[in-house]
């Protein structure tokens, strides 16, 4: 089999990728994947898809896994939290015959998907079913992203789950997968029927309210107040389960400060950010993304979770605050580009060594916002060029903001501290010089951006196992050990197989 890299211009037609490999092999091609396609945009005016292929003039046999079964009694395990890690670790639990018990405090995808367009129409917010809670996770409403600076094992394996269950075939190739929020919800549902035609167990509405032990091993848990007897529980809850992450904390569960960003939503004309990245030909290309770091200012300020022809959405999970979000679909054609554009927050900024000081700064910003936007879940408003100058804002320029609850102008200081605030402006001008126009007057800054990530771990052992509490698995992002779909997915899939290798 050979390993062979061409390049092909825009335009020109993936089917000649084989002719080329036929060339090499001087024979017809009997088996070809394609292992990873990326654009380099170095040069503008030389712009080229590169693709890595595998080709060979023999077919070549593709084996899928097998996975050791557990044979004898199974452990009655509950996964609470039906994310990408809770959803992969099912998946996995089910190849070794383990049939898990999945716990979401939300509804499933079809109704979670209603719930957040009434919320978004109408400001009706459901507290247990929303962008943060339901079934997919809080990623099923971004833009399915599957990029990862992580480096894990399980990473080809997650691709190749999403693929199975209905994901496009080529984000097992791309530099840069995403499946998009519209396709994402299919998939969700697909992995759902999947798990139930396997003997596993879904059931919504049901949040993790307490955990029991005997003697420091998990004897059972309560649903909606109700105990049942467990084994074993996966702890998959999101990071964004505070009342989860109190609760835990009653019973003892070691709990860290874990440090994160916030900030706000940068929105630019999507036209303008393919001009800065592509040149004259970028209309001919696929709409343009971006990666900017500064360290113009004493702390790190960073763009994350980029969605190209995205919207600004509304992410609140608790009433009276306001949190935003971006999502992308699959197509990515909307008029407007967005970002976080965040700043890292310090574990001297909660101003307490309590363990969940992240979550109640987190909570102040939220309601900071709500405030500053006059309540009703609007969003608070800033252009660039006022914001840098330190002036209010009173109207748009050409980038109309896109938060769907609506937005009123208030000054980004109304809820960030001066300390995030300044950051901020010198990371925006130190990334104009990275990115021409980045620092453009019209640019829209939404807030607040505030669940970037975890702001607390949940310690565990080299076993996965939380110290003092058999029987219980902290995983995925919730619990501080992953950041994004990927990583997340990959960590119950890593957690799945510790279960399975000490009762095999």
């Amino acid at each position: 089999m050979l390993k062979l890299t061409f390049t092909l211009r825009p335009g020109e037609p993936a089917s000649a990728l084989k002719k080329l490999c036929e060339r090499k092999l001087h024979a017809p091609v009997k088996y070809f994947r394609v292992v990873k396609k990326s654009l380099d945009a170095r040069n503008k005016s030389d712009i080229r898809w590169v693709y890595n292929v595998e080709c060979s003039a023999k077919p070549e046999k593709v084996e899928k896994p097998v996975y050791a079964q557990i044979t004898h009694p199974m452990p009655k395990v509950y996964i609470a939290g039906a994310g990408p890690a809770g959803l992969f670790c099912a998946l996995r639990l089910l190849d070794h015959g383990v049939r898990p018990i999945l716990l979401e405090r939300g509804g499933p995808v079809e109704e979670r998907k209603e719930a957040v367009a009434r919320f978004c129409a109408q400001g009706k917010l459901d507290p247990a079913c929303n962008v943060q809670f339901g079934e997919g996770g809080a990623g099923t409403f971004s833009d399915g992203k599957l990029n990862t600076q992580t480096n894990s094992p399980f990473h080809r394996e997650v691709l190749d789950r999403f693929v199975e269950h209905g994901a496009p075939e080529e984000i097992a190739y791309l530099g840069k997968p995403h499946i998009g929020s519209d396709r994402l919800e299919c998939v969700v549902a697909n992995m759902r029927a999947h798990i139930l035609k396997m003997g596993g167990e879904v059931r919504f509405r049901s949040r993790l309210s307490d955990v029991l032990f005997r003697d420091g091993k998990l004897t059972a848990v309560e649903v909606n107040g109700k105990r049942e007897e467990a084994d074993l529980l996966v702890l998959a809850v999101g990071h964004s389960a505070r009342d989860t992450f109190e609760m835990l904390l009653s019973r003892g569960f070691l709990i860290e400060q874990k440090e994160f960003a916030v900030g706000v939503r940068i929105e630019h004309l999507q036209s303008a950010i393919g001009k800065a990245q592509y040149g004259a030909g970028y209309a001919a290309l696929p709409p343009a993304d971006y990666k900017l770091v500064s360290h113009a200012a004493e702390r790190a300020v960073f763009s994350f979770c980029m969605c190209p022809g995205g919207v600004v959405i509304p992410a609140a999970s608790e009433e009276g605050g306001v949190v935003t979000n971006g999502m992308s679909l699959y197509a990515r054609d909307g008029a407007n580009a967005n970002s976080a554009l965040v700043v890292q927050v310090k574990k001297e900024d909660f101003a307490s060594d309590h363990p969940l000081a992240g979550v109640a700064f987190q909570r102040k910003l939220e309601r900071a916002a709500f405030t500053a936007a006059g309540g009703g879940y609007l969003a608070p408003v800033q252009l660039v060029g006022d914001f840098l100058a330190g002036k209010e804002s009173y109207y748009f320029g050409e980038v109309r903001p896109t938060y769907a609850r609506g937005t009123a102008f208030a000054p980004v200081e109304a809820y960030l501290p001066k300390p995030l605030t300044e950051s901020l402006k010198a990371g925006i001008l130190d990334m104009n010089g990275k990115l021409s126009g980045f620092a453009s007057c019209d640019a829209v800054l939404t807030g607040v951006e505030s669940r970037t990530s975890s702001p607390i771990r949940i310690l565990r052992g080299d076993d996965l196992v939380a110290p003092g509490h058999v029987g219980v698995y902290p995983c995925g992002e919730g619990c501080g050990y992953a950041g994004g779909i990927v990583s997340a997915a990959a960590d119950g899939i890593r957690v799945a197989r510790a279960i399975a290798e000490k009762f095999l």
